[in-house]
């Protein structure tokens, strides 16, 4: 089994509500249609290589009828195709489980029922569906709260994950993808193709450059007494931080962390994967460690926001960035050979037609 790359991040102005049942009822059968198209030609594979890459996610999207710029395509997207190839998943050898709010708690059960029926593994595909979501959650802290996971996969084992974040302060949302091809580590640089409409500070300990802070804050969490790490937590709580930092000490509470850290030293985790892996260890609790890894050791993560695209395909000019052309050229070239390989009426193959000529033109 191949291991883990988050392939982007997108930047969305953060909708409420649902999908009218109208439109819904329609995007079903249309993400039906092109998915059998797409794995008929290339196989279940291909299709989670699709969904990870943020411009073809959003330009599915589109064509099924969604708004471009809005944090609802994500969920209701993610919803339609799983509505759609519900009954057919067997013949397609592509599974979904998960989604938004409460029905993602139900991925890891979901993920263990296929696996049951379909003589696979789930182990692995659940670990991943854990880990992506305490990396996007705990080790990447950027202001967004994850609210939506979807998990796509394979009968080989292969997989994808579509999980989306809200941040009420900016009124955007924010979506990271996943695809479980190519990348060894969950830790380090899993990102290939980021998109966001905006970026900031954010605490990256997934970043390239953080790898002295990871080590270091394994070390403070496994070779340290608990004591002295809540100690020297209450003392950097006293502290007056520069503005510019932005790691907050203000909802950090030693005496409720105390039971974590106790529970993360007599575990002993050999990395920092396993320590973002632990029950318990989330985003407070790593914010803790990167302060005394910082403030106390010296030792500083990177704030570097991941996000590196526009939701634009580029500029001409090059602004923000040159057209990425292959990617541009594939994405059309794909959705159209699949809409017209659709069994859908003649309307509706017109429709998305017109939708994937607005992408073209505009």
């Amino acid at each position: 089994m191949t291991s883990p790359r988050r392939t982007g991040i997108a930047n969305l102005p953060l909708h409420h509500g649902k999908a009218p049942r109208w439109l819904f009822d329609r995007m079903v059968p249309l993400a039906r249609e092109i998915t059998i198209a797409i794995v008929s030609d290339f196989g279940p594979e291909e299709m989670l290589r699709r969904l990870s890459h943020p411009y073809w996610f959003q330009a599915f999207g589109c064509v099924l009828g969604f708004d471009w710029h809005s944090s609802g395509v994500t969920t209701t997207l993610c919803g339609a195709l799983k509505e759609g190839i519900k009954g057919i998943e067997r013949d397609l050898g592509l599974f979904v489980a998960g989604g938004k709010g409460k029905t993602s708690r139900k991925t890891p059960s979901e993920i263990e029922s296929w696996g049951e029926k379909i003589s696979l593994d789930p182990a692995p595909l659940v670990y991943a569906s854990r880990m992506s979501a305490k990396v996007d959650s705990a080790a990447v802290q950027d202001g967004y709260q994850l609210y939506h996971h979807t998990f796509l996969f394979t009968a080989r084992g292969s997989w994808t994950v579509v999980q989306q974040g809200m941040n009420e302060t900016n009124r955007y949302a924010r979506r990271y993808h996943w695809l479980g091809e190519t990348v060894t580590d969950f830790v380090n640089e899993p990102h290939a193709a980021i998109l966001s409409e905006t970026r900031g500070e954010a605490l990256n300990l997934v970043a390239s450059e953080s790898q002295p802070a990871r080590t270091t804050i394994t070390s403070i969490a496994t070779e340290e007494k608990p004591e002295k790490v809540l100690a020297e937590l209450k003392r950097l709580k006293t502290l007056s931080l520069p503005a510019r930092h932005q790691i907050l000490t203000t909802d950090l509470h030693p005496d409720s962390l105390s039971k974590i850290i106790l529970s993360a030293y007599e575990r002993q985790p050999e990395d920092f994967e396993q320590l973002l892996g632990l029950s318990g260890v989330g985003a407070k609790t790593i914010r803790a460690l990167s302060l005394i890894s910082e403030l106390i050791h010296g030792v500083a993560p990177s704030y570097r926001d991941p996000a590196r695209y526009s939701f634009a395909h580029g500029g001409k000019d090059g602004i923000p960035y040159p057209v990425d052309r292959k990617t541009y050229d594939q994405s059309i070239e794909l959705l159209s050979k699949a809409i017209n390989r659709t069994r859908l009426g003649l309307s509706e193959k017109q429709q998305a037609f017109h939708r994937l000529n607005q992408l073209r033109m505009g």
